[in-house]
């Protein structure tokens, strides 16, 4: 594709906003405070700068500066203030189109994390917030899959949403510098396989929102410091419930009638 003459800078704004989820289910008060422990641990400041200064450097940009911080009893924050990079970004396994690079002004990337649990059904969930925000011609959409790949997640919410215009030659709006008509064109097929996915776009705003929720359900997977064949029926039923439930109230959004 011809690349578009602009009229000075540009200065469109893309932003992505990525929300993960990872439920659990803890049958104890003493698993209920590990796991806290243990994705508290496993999610901190220090691993968080370093997700994101991969990011960076697969959009092709450099580092302003980092602001971390770690809270206490659980959670962590990580914003890194970024600018264009001089030379197109390396290929990356992620990067689908390592051509899309260009004047990048000042912006940003910051991750929040939120563990936190049900007061009495033994459900856990993890959820972290990340937004990518950028101005000129790079995209956030290139950094997608390898958030996805970092954090597999049961199920995320996406938003990509490009705001302002620019001017070309001619003093013409530019409102979008490229072809989007949904966020799964961007998302590699391994990781198509994996969700259920669900597009809500409004092609006038230039905003792009897809819901995903893992396709397969494997309670072993959702079992804290337990294991499936050490639970009897009646309890083997109860917790796929509880954790089905919170899955699916969390994908669509809102409270649904209970299952156990």
């Amino acid at each position: 594709m011809e690349k578009i003459k602009l009229h000075g800078f540009n200065n469109l704004t893309k932003t992505l906003s990525f929300n993960l989820y990872d439920v659990s289910y803890t049958k104890t008060v003493c698993d209920r405070k590990a796991y806290i422990e243990y994705i508290d641990e496993e999610y901190n400041a220090p691993k968080l700068t370093g997700i994101l200064e991969n990011v960076t450097q697969i959009i092709g940009a450099n580092i302003l500066n980092i602001a971390v911080q770690d809270y206490d009893p659980q959670g962590a924050s990580v914003t890194i203030l970024i600018c264009e990079e001089s030379e197109p970004p390396a290929h990356h396994p992620y990067n689908l189109n390592p051509s899309v690079v260009g004047h990048l002004d000042k912006s940003h990337i910051t991750v929040h994390t939120y563990p936190e649990y049900h007061p009495d059904n033994g459900v856990c969930t993890f959820r972290a917030d990340i937004d990518v925000s950028t101005c000129g011609e790079i995209s956030p959409l290139m950094a997608l899959n390898y958030l996805i790949d970092s954090f597999d997640a049961d199920i995320m919410t996406i938003d990509y949403k490009v705001r302002g215009f620019t001017r070309d030659i001619k003093g013409n709006k530019l409102f979008i510098d490229h072809d989007i008509t949904s966020i799964q064109n961007y998302i590699e097929q391994e990781f198509l396989n994996v969700y259920q996915m669900i597009d809500v776009n409004v092609y006038q705003e230039n905003t792009f929102h897809t819901k995903c929720k893992v396709r397969n359900f494997q309670l072993d997977d959702y079992l804290f410091n337990l294991c499936e064949k050490d639970l009897n029926e009646k309890d083997l039923k109860k917790i796929t419930n509880r954790l089905r439930n919170e899955i699916d109230e969390i994908f669509y959004g809102r409270n649904l009638p209970t299952l156990y």
